[in-house]
């Protein structure tokens, strides 16, 4: 079994390698902070875009199919009762309103679920965390040499 840098496992390692170490995991942490941040941000992107293709399929309802809705609709209300041409006319607009309603309602709950995305703020605030712990963190206190006049040994690298 080794460590991840390749040395074996309760190998004593230099402070090069410890310091090698470190910086490869640190770098890899910012690497991942920042993947997590593109893939929040790329989440909020989408709401957005679902968003603003329910408002344009709203307009879009509503501007083309009024004409042809509007008389299909008002001839069929007329067919099934007596009322007023007029009337019937009024009926079909009011229901291609609700359509149009319903599609702005639907884009304006995905536009807030978009302006609500916390991702990029949460990554942030990750970061600020682990920099915290980091400038926090205090190195391993140094053992004082022997007062007996005896010499301590020393691990060597090998590298």
């Amino acid at each position: 079994m080794s460590a991840p840098d390749g040395s074996p496992v309760g190998a004593e390692r230099s402070v090069g390698q410890l310091f090698a170490s470190a910086t490869a995991e640190m770098s890899a942490l910012v690497h991942d902070e920042i993947a997590l941040a593109k893939a929040q941000l790329r989440q909020d992107v989408k709401r957005g875009a679902v968003g603003g293709g329910a408002f344009a399929a709203a307009g879009t309802v509503l501007i083309f199919s009024l004409p042809m809705l509007s008389f299909a609709l008002a001839y069929g209300i007329r067919t099934w009762s007596d009322w007023n041409l007029a009337i019937c006319f009024l009926l079909s607009f009011a229901a291609n309103v609700v359509v149009a309603l319903v599609l702005t309602l639907i884009g304006v709950v995905f536009s807030k679920k978009a302006k609500k995305g916390q991702g990029p703020q949460k990554v942030a605030a990750s970061m600020k965390q682990t920099a915290g712990v980091l400038q926090n963190a205090k190195p391993h206190p140094r053992r004082t040499a022997p007062t007996d006049g005896a010499v301590e040994a020393v691990a060597r690298s090998t590298s």
